[in-house]
């Protein structure tokens, strides 16, 4: 291994080369361990340091415990206190940086967060591996933050929404540092998938955030609904109903992390005290008035939050479409179809345009429409409406593993690492080589000019041209019509 130096605002890392000539630096921490009385507040700066810093290895996840006894992505748990750091790959530029700074190449950079409900999900999957990128000239940037309980519960006696403050503090990092890297901190594209999809989309609605990223990219985004102060201060009252811990930072600073996730646990079980919250998602970025001034759906749908950034977004056909409908009864019924928030008089259509594939998979494909297609697609018309720059996709080919489109089998693709641990447990053994070509380049060219290429047009009002990922992918025109008219109409 042949290690590289890089000095930091607060002091300089120890990376490696790869023997593809391209860099990495792992787990630079970007702001204090969340211990003792940090645990609950505000990300602080770290200390500076005067010796190199070995970023050789992935850095402390704050994931603990996997979302899943299997999950379709790789994500290691890494113990340890330092969750708040990011990694760092880049192209190989110049001789080398071991002199203190990185010449500064300009490259566009790609900033990633990571997936996992919020209480899950690892920036450091294999999935996520900037190599692909730095081929192609572009710096990626991926991050860890704090989950479930310790990021999002609303606590009396601590700021809301920890976790977005902590996307917030690693943008100024990349602000501040990336240059150092190779990277231009003007040129810097913000994405994520689920709930790192949803992610971006808060972002996008977040004043303390503008001016960190130039461009936009949500993939399978998720943010809560229904959202609110209200909503925040109901999660938290179940959260001490059901365990009889005060939903203070008090009461819960010097719990174990086990004792933690324990209680977490027994907030997020299902039962009928849960009524009037989002059906999945408890813990959660939420509308607090101050950092989130209000619901980020509302934002970006008749507000004008990033009305000035250049958004992609998308999602795929069948992200959910796995899930059984709850109890004994098999397929859904109106009244679980009416909880997702499906009109009554719309139980017919939507029953009738998903017959095909079954009755068993009707609720999962309104988990997928509800929490994903659905609300993408009203984010891709308002801002259609409002000419601001946007570009919808659906990822459609089908994983010859189960026959569908699901949560996060586009990722290798759009990342290009078939090859990657786990990828032909979920996409088989030959995954399509040409829709990562085309995926992964139209990612890299919206990285780099703020636009995906002259194959993919804008969405507009009028031809609500969308982007088919698929072996052979094609635009088509108002594909998810159906959608619109079922969900949104």
């Amino acid at each position: 291994m042949t290690v590289t130096t890089v000095t930091t605002t607060r002091g300089p890392v120890r990376g490696e080369r790869r023997a593809d000539g391209s860099l990495r630096f792992l787990g630079i921490p970007y702001a204090q361990p969340p211990v003792g009385e940090l645990r609950f507040a505000a990300p602080v700066p770290p200390e500076p340091w005067s010796e190199p810093l070995d970023a050789t290895a992935y850095g402390p996840t704050a994931q603990r415990r996997p979302f899943a006894d299997v999950t379709t992505i790789p994500e290691p748990s890494v113990p340890g206190a330092g969750v708040l750091n990011l990694n760092v790959f880049t192209p190989g530029i110049g001789p080398g940086t071991d002199s203190g700074t990185a010449p500064d190449a300009g490259l566009p950079v790609l900033v990633w967060i990571h997936g996992g409900g919020y209480v899950a999900g690892s920036a450091a999957s294999p999935w996520y591996d900037g190599s692909a990128f730095n081929r192609d000239g572009v710096v990626l940037v991926s991050l860890g933050y704090r989950l479930g309980i310790e990021g999002f519960l609303h606590l009396d006696d601590a700021p809301d929404n920890r976790g977005v403050r902590d996307w917030i503090a690693a943008l100024e990092w990349v602000r501040d540092n990336i240059a150092r890297f190779g990277g231009d901190p003007a040129k810097v594209t913000v994405a994520g998938q689920s709930a790192g999809g949803g992610a971006v989309q808060t972002l996008l609605a977040v004043p303390a955030a503008r001016g960190l990223f130039r461009g936009a990219l949500s993939v399978s985004g998720a943010v809560m609904r229904p959202d609110g102060p209200e909503v925040a201060r109901a999660a938290s009252r179940l959260f001490t109903a059901r365990t009889g811990v005060p939903a203070t930072a008090a009461a819960l600073r010097d719990l174990s992390d086990d004792e933690l996730l324990d209680l977490q646990d027994r907030m997020g079980a299902p039962g009928p005290d849960r009524e009037g919250l989002p059906p999945l998602l408890s813990l959660a970025p939420f509308a607090d008035g101050d950092l989130i001034p209000e619901p980020v759906l509302d934002a970006l749908t008749t507000g004008d939050a990033g009305a000035d950034v250049p958004l992609m977004l998308g999602f795929t056909a069948h992200e959910f479409n796995a899930f059984p409908a709850p109890g004994p009864d098999g397929p859904p019924t109106p009244f679980l179809l009416g909880a997702l928030g499906l009109a009554e008089e719309k139980v017919a259509a939507f029953t009738t345009a998903y017959a095909a594939d079954g009755p068993d998979t009707l609720f999962g494909q309104a988990l997928t429409d509800v929490t994903f297609r659905a609300p993408s697609l009203a984010v891709a018309d308002a801002r259609a409406a409002r000419e601001r720059p946007t570009w919808l996709y659906q990822f459609v080919w089908e994983s010859p593993v189960n026959g569908t489109a699901f949560h996060c089998l586009d990722l290798p693709y759009a990342f290009d690492l078939l090859g990657a641990e786990g990828v032909t447990a979920v996409a088989g053994e030959a995954p399509p080589r040409a829709l990562a070509d085309a995926m992964h380049g139209a990612w890299v060219a919206f990285v780099r000019d703020q636009d995906p290429g002259a194959s993919w047009p804008r969405y507009t009002v009028e031809e609500r041209a969308t982007m088919l990922w698929n072996a052979e992918s094609r635009v088509e025109r108002d594909p998810l019509r159906e959608v619109r008219e079922i969900w949104l109409d």
